[in-house]
């Protein structure tokens, strides 16, 4: 008989940041003045750091690229029961609106820490969702 044994399916989930790097966002062609390289390892740092609380992960495209870069703050598994959603930050281009993410996400993120007025600024509307596609089949008449 084998045993599998589910990881982490319970443990609670820490504040997340969702780094966009598609298309636009971390492309120095798009946005040349930015270290886009040390915006991401700023923000792993942070995560390391965090002894848990945070952590970091990519993601191929999210949809905003004229807002890039994009950020996506999602929150506790905690926060989330409470009703809490993610907050999408876009034009996070320079140290100082990553490291008003990073200490925002430290103090708890969404639906435990209020939104820094600051961070208002680079607040954006997440994309609306894709209508699913079916593939179509012969059509009956």
């Amino acid at each position: 008989m084998t045993w599998i044994r589910l990881l982490a399916a319970h443990a609670p989930r820490p504040c997340t940041l969702v780094v966009c790097r598609g298309c636009c966002c971390g492309d120095p062609r798009k946005n040349p003045g930015s270290d886009h390289a040390g915006q991401l390892a700023r923000l792993r740092e942070a995560a390391a750091a965090s002894g848990g609380r945070l952590a970091v992960r990519t993601s191929d495209c999210l949809g905003p690229c004229a807002q890039a870069n994009v950020i996506v703050v999602q929150p506790t598994s905690e926060a989330r029961s409470r009703g809490a959603r993610a907050v999408w930050f876009g034009w996070a281009l320079d140290d100082t609106a990553t490291d008003e993410i990073i200490d925002w996400a430290r103090s708890g993120g969404p639906g435990s820490t209020p939104l820094p007025d600051t961070l208002e600024l680079h607040r954006i509307d997440p994309p609306a969702p894709k209508e699913p596609t079916t593939p179509r089949r012969g059509r009956r008449r």
